[in-house]
């Protein structure tokens, strides 16, 4: 199987419809979530319009620039899923969203496609000069911790997570980039390099 990151274009219309409509059945059914959000909050039924404003180009109402990917299996010419990069963190990012969003259609969930796509989005990271990445998921979801643990243990040029304590999912108080974040959730700041250093406090509720 040969998994590779692109950006939607015309040629894929057909297959993105396919991912969406199974995905959003499941969300209406299983009451899972929108994440990333970047590929539910248009209509891709008019794909022009879709496509033009699938990822946030400016800085606007609290939003930051971004780039939109999706996961191709180009074996079965298939999409399973999509993972947004945002360029850089803003206050709100830095207490709730990190630098990436993904999730994949849930046809395909449990086979190492997310921890793959996160390893190909780390590279696109690089790309875009962000020298930490600063990834979070619900505390009350393993299955997207494991994904991260799997892709910073993977790739040492990434360094190390910093300070996440999964047997007692503890609450911990994060210092990042100079600014302190309460978190109830996961969260871990993948670095480019080994002797990058995360400061930060602890605090127990």
């Amino acid at each position: 199987m040969t998994l590779r990151l692109i950006q939607l274009t015309k040629d894929y219309r057909e297959q993105l419809g396919e991912m969406l409509e199974e995905w959003k059945k499941d969300q209406e059914e299983n009451h899972t979530n929108h994440s990333p959000w970047a590929i539910f909050k248009n209509d891709w039924h008019d794909f022009d319009y879709y496509l033009e404003h699938l990822a946030v180009k400016e800085p606007m109402n609290g939003l930051v620039p971004e780039s939109v990917f999706f996961l191709l299996d180009d074996e079965r010419d298939r999409l399973l899923g999509a993972v947004a990069i945002r360029h850089y963190l803003n206050e709100y990012l830095l207490k709730e969203g990190g630098h990436i969003g993904d999730g994949i259609r849930p046809s395909e969930r449990g086979k190492g496609h997310a921890t793959e796509m996160i390893r190909l989005a780390l590279d696109e990271c690089r790309k875009l000069g962000i020298d930490r990445v600063l990834m979070v998921c619900d505390r009350d979801n393993p299955a997207s911790a494991k994904t991260i643990i799997n892709n910073n243990n993977a790739n040492k040029a990434l360094g190390r997570i910093s300070n996440c304590d999964q047997t007692k999912n503890q609450i911990n108080d994060y210092t990042y980039k100079g600014c302190q974040t309460r978190r109830t959730r996961h969260v871990h700041i993948l670095n480019r390099q080994n002797n990058q250093k995360t400061k930060r406090r602890r605090y127990h509720r």
